[in-house]
């Protein structure tokens, strides 16, 4: 391409007058820095790029931050139609629009963020009220069950599950043995270590890191899962054939979670101890027979107990929370990964809530 003339800028009389070519090769020559005026003159303009009409549009602004209302005169249709486009897309100066949020606008946001969390809430429970009755429907009519898809995500969420959730647990009965000797060795109590480790275990940090580590494994797992085939539309395809996608995939995995957590739990609870007995005899002389002797003699059967009976709980959180994120995946991998991450946060928090409300309701009923 040809360039014209090599463009220039002049001020005279208050007026910025460009002539020349403005093209992206030959605006290098201009100098936008010089002066201040209230009009801008484009009609010896003879060509006109986006590169030129980049280089008008930040005299402009900088005649505004002067505080001035430069108005621009002379230009044609097009180069108008140009000048209105680039100021639509140019990038904000640093600091530009940003507004301090007043008490009102703070307000607003929190009556809209609890207004979304309570809609949030009631679909998760309506996605529950779903899949519960779904599965007792199955339980009704068990040829209906898909007994293959669910020994699957047996072993995908419990057997696969098996050797981190018990190295997570036998490094907690370590740590929990190693700091309780610390601190009961300064009153003489060291014994005292056996019914601190199997009381934290049993009735509490077991199935609790247990479910974490289950909810940030395989709840994202779910919800990545299902997610992808929403994304693809292997969903609405499900529902064309008359193939029900809470029957299909979600029953299966929250069957296979319900039943595998305990069994996890359980494991969780032997590898704690076991952490905890063996450093228990390095740290302070606790012989295995008298960790054993002390632990069957002052540890009631309700602190193994009430870790069990949270966790089919825990699991139909995991479970509903995983495939529910799932369901509300869109068309578009962003949605994927921030809904994967929000399931995750979400059957955490919940997970925790539902296990402080169990340690409040124990502690009422005196178990």
């Amino acid at each position: 391409m040809t360039q014209g003339p090599v463009p220039q800028i002049s001020l005279t009389d208050g007026v910025f007058v460009l002539e020349g070519d403005l093209l992206i090769g030959t605006i290098e020559s201009l100098n936008l820095r010089q002066g201040l005026a209230q009009t801008i003159d484009l009609s010896r303009v003879a060509q006109f790029d986006t590169a030129g009409a980049w280089a008008v549009v930040t005299l402009e602004r900088r005649l505004q931050d002067a505080g001035l209302s430069p108005r621009i005169i002379g230009a044609s249709p097009l180069q108008t139609d140009l000048l209105a486009t680039l100021r639509q897309n140019m990038p904000t100066k640093d600091g530009a629009g940003v507004m301090r949020m007043t008490l009102a606008d703070r307000l607003d946001q929190l009556g809209r963020k609890t207004v979304s969390a309570f809609r949030t809430a009631l679909a998760i429970i309506g996605f529950l009220g779903q899949t519960v009755a779904t599965i007792a429907g199955l339980l009704l009519h068990p040829a209906r069950i898909r007994w293959t898809a669910i020994v699957h995500h047996m072993q995908q969420v419990g057997l696969n599950a098996v050797p981190i959730v018990a190295l997570m647990a036998f490094l907690i009965g370590v740590v929990l043995a190693f700091q309780g000797a610390a601190q009961l060795r300064q009153f003489g109590a060291e014994v005292f270590v056996v019914d601190l480790i199997a009381i934290s275990i049993l009735r509490e940090l077991g199935i609790l890191l247990t479910a974490i580590i289950v909810a940030g494994r395989s709840g994202s797992a779910f919800t990545a899962a299902i997610g992808s085939m929403k994304m693809r539309e292997e969903i609405d395809a499900m529902r064309t054939l008359g193939l029900d996608p809470i029957e299909v995939l979600v029953a299966p995995r929250v069957i296979a979670l319900i039943l595998m957590l305990p069994v996890l739990g359980i494991i969780a609870n032997f590898a704690g101890l076991l952490g905890g007995a063996i450093m228990s005899w390095i740290e302070l002389g606790v012989s295995p027979g008298v960790f054993q002797s002390r632990l069957v003699g002052n540890t009631g059967v309700w602190h193994f107990g009430v870790g069990l009976i949270k966790a089919p709980f825990f699991a139909l959180i995991i479970g509903i929370v995983g495939c529910f994120e799932g369901m509300q995946v869109g068309g578009d991998a962003e949605s994927l990964g921030r809904l994967t991450s929000t399931s995750v946060v979400l059957s955490i928090f919940l997970v925790i809530t539902a296990d402080a409300m169990f340690s409040i309701f124990f502690a009422i009923v005196g178990v």
